[in-house]
């Protein structure tokens, strides 16, 4: 045996720590996988009421309310992005369809045209959520949303009116925004500016712009959404994410075959 002050059993030692807190890290970061899974989802779901309304900001709700209400007012459907058809709900789970996963795969995704968003891969599916009314009938359409800002991704929901044109909410669920500037795209008051704000001009482009200081009401300024002071680029980011998602290249057509009365 070493002794106890010299530098073998020193070495042995460490790597002895190093191997045991190794094994316990992996064996908790597997034990914990399914639960981590479950609440990223959660939150997620959340983000989807938020953005259709469907909760507040500050709700303290449970995870029982939170499924209660999206499994009561929401379906969730996937749609082929190119030609903005419902996928045949019998051959395709759109519940545990994973967006994000599938746009790095390459057997189901495409690489995408050059945008102003830096959205370099698209997958060949996207996800819609489908909000009812009480009785049942489509009132709003969620679209889940992402694109570069100034340091990272930002991934967020847009939901539009079964006008296919009128914005209902907007949420960013996860962004690397500077806190107090562009992490402002979080702050609840600035997403309600989005509010009844339209996507499209009269020639069905996607015209939605955060401006440089302060928009008018939606009818003054229908289109324009009040920028954020010191956060000039992550604004151009937001503009350009969303117009890419209400775009051909996004949620264009589907939104096209709502409008003449395509299936919902």
């Amino acid at each position: 045996m070493p002794k106890l002050d010299s530098t073998r059993y020193t070495v042995l030692f460490a790597t002895a720590v190093s191997v045991v807190c190794a094994f316990l890290v992996a064996a908790t970061a597997v034990g914990l996988r399914d639960r981590q899974q479950a609440n990223a989802l959660l939150y997620k779901q959340k983000n989807v009421l938020l953005a259709s309304g469907l909760a507040q900001p500050g709700d303290d709700l449970s995870r029982d309310e939170v499924l209660a209400i999206f499994d009561q007012r929401i379906k969730v459907r996937g749609i082929d992005l190119q030609s903005g058809k419902l996928m045949p709900e019998d051959a395709f789970d759109a519940k545990a369809y994973d967006q994000r996963r599938a746009r790095n795969d390459p057997a189901l995704s495409r690489s995408a045209p050059p945008n102003e968003a830096q959205i370099a891969r698209l997958p060949k599916v996207g996800t819609v959520y489908v909000v009812n009314d009480a009785d049942g009938k489509p009132e709003q359409f969620v679209l889940p949303i992402e694109g570069l800002g100034m340091w990272g991704t930002m991934y967020g929901f847009l939901a539009i009116d079964n006008d296919a044109n009128t914005v209902r909410g907007l949420t960013f669920y996860e962004q690397k925004e500077t806190p107090g500037l562009g992490g402002e795209i979080a702050n609840p008051k600035w997403q309600a500016l989005w509010i009844g704000r339209k996507a499209y001009g009269d020639d069905w482009e996607p015209q939605l712009t955060v401006i440089k200081g302060r928009a008018g009401t939606p009818e003054q300024d229908p289109h324009k959404v009040d920028g954020l002071s010191g956060a000039t680029i992550t604004g151009t980011g937001v503009s350009r994410v969303v117009r890419f998602w209400l775009g051909d290249d996004g949620y264009a057509p589907y939104l096209k075959n709502l409008r003449n009365g395509g299936a919902s």
